[in-house]
């Protein structure tokens, strides 16, 4: 048995050198780049778990593009991934949600055709009352000439992204990711310092056990979603009601759902009517891990992923986890439902 168990350990290194084996044409820099965020991971899971003893908890003291005051970790772990990416030559240009811009390759490097686009480090708020905080990465081929990424190479539907992912720094560390096979899970061994393949062929029950959203802006949402979380918490033939779990870190939120099955809601509301989470850094990329595991995601209207991006920090709504949850959010928000309005 012991034997066993030692020949079955897969690194996260070593998936993807399979994967890639599987196509024959594949370059080896869309592997190279997920070695890269894997690095990048290890060193942000190293300096969360040590936040409390290294002086890095609490405000930096500035605001990010969003208007949102960066924590000391959000400028660290969006350094860190800078740094590891940017002299690669596997990469054309970079988006963060920390910065306004795009984030040019150094002209003393060498540019390749792929585009990053990341959230460093998401729930950074919740980071002083050790609440689990995440990474979430999307990875776009270059469609535009030249050396350098331009604005049209970051506004693409996430039906272009080639790979996905996102990283929860809790109990443990977890990296998800997908290149379009199906959505894998590796976990962080810190004794030897290598993710390891825990979670193959990630699948998201069809109906889930949780509801994840905040009810404090229940007063500013419109009649159609204020329905849909009662519809969610009712009883209904052998549906169960969904038992409310709302962390307020978006990849735990995300992670547990994905992993035992409910719906991540963050509608729209009077004061923010076009959403609150960003479609390129957060959505998009969950939209597609979640959708390789067999769920569903939308912005109350439409797919996530067929969404036309026109601005690089656009906002969006978002319902996204198990499949018979989403479809009935979609029914009900369209209109299409008998208990509409109810």
């Amino acid at each position: 048995m012991l034997q066993n168990k030692a020949t079955s350990v897969v690194t996260i290194e070593r998936y993807i050198i399979e994967q890639e084996r599987l196509h024959p044409l594949a370059s080896g820099e869309l592997s190279g780049i997920l070695y890269d965020m894997a690095l990048s991971a290890k060193m942000i899971a190293n300096k969360v778990r040590s936040a409390g003893l290294a002086d890095i908890l609490g405000s930096a003291g500035e605001e990010n593009v969003q208007g949102e005051v960066q924590q000391k970790l959000d400028v660290f772990a969006n350094e860190t991934i800078v740094k590891a990416m940017d002299h690669s030559g596997r990469l054309c240009g970079m988006a963060s949600e920390e910065e306004a811009d795009i984030i040019a390759i150094p002209e003393k490097f060498r540019c390749g055709k792929y585009c990053l686009m990341f959230d460093p480090l998401d729930g950074s708020s919740n980071i002083d009352v050790n609440v689990p905080v995440g990474t979430i990465f999307s990875i776009v081929k270059k469609v535009s000439r030249g050396k350098h990424a331009t604005l049209a190479d970051f506004l693409q539907p996430g039906n272009r992204q080639v790979a996905a992912g996102y990283v929860i720094y809790g109990s443990s560390t977890m990296l998800v990711y997908t290149t379009g096979q199906g959505a894998h899970g590796f976990t962080l061994d810190p004794a030897i310092g290598e993710f390891l393949l825990s979670h193959p062929n990630i699948r998201i029950p069809a109906d889930g056990r949780y509801l994840s959203v905040n009810d404090s802006y229940e007063q500013l949402w419109d009649n159609p979603v204020k329905s849909l979380m009662r519809r969610y918490r009712a009883l209904e033939g052998e549906r169960k009601a969904l038992s409310v779990r709302y962390v307020g870190s978006l990849v735990a939120d995300f992670h547990r759902n994905l992993l035992g099955g409910g719906v991540f809601c963050y509608p729209s509301n009077r004061k923010s009517p076009k959403g609150k989470l960003r479609l390129l850094y957060e959505a998009n990329p969950l939209a597609f891990i979640v959708e390789q595991a067999g769920g569903s995601a939308i912005d109350g209207r439409h797919r996530i992923m067929d969404v036309e991006p026109t601005e690089l920090h656009q906002r969006t709504p978002l319902y996204i986890g198990s499949r018979v949850d989403v479809d009935l959010a979609s029914r009900v928000l369209a209109g299409t439902s008998e208990l509409v309005g109810a």
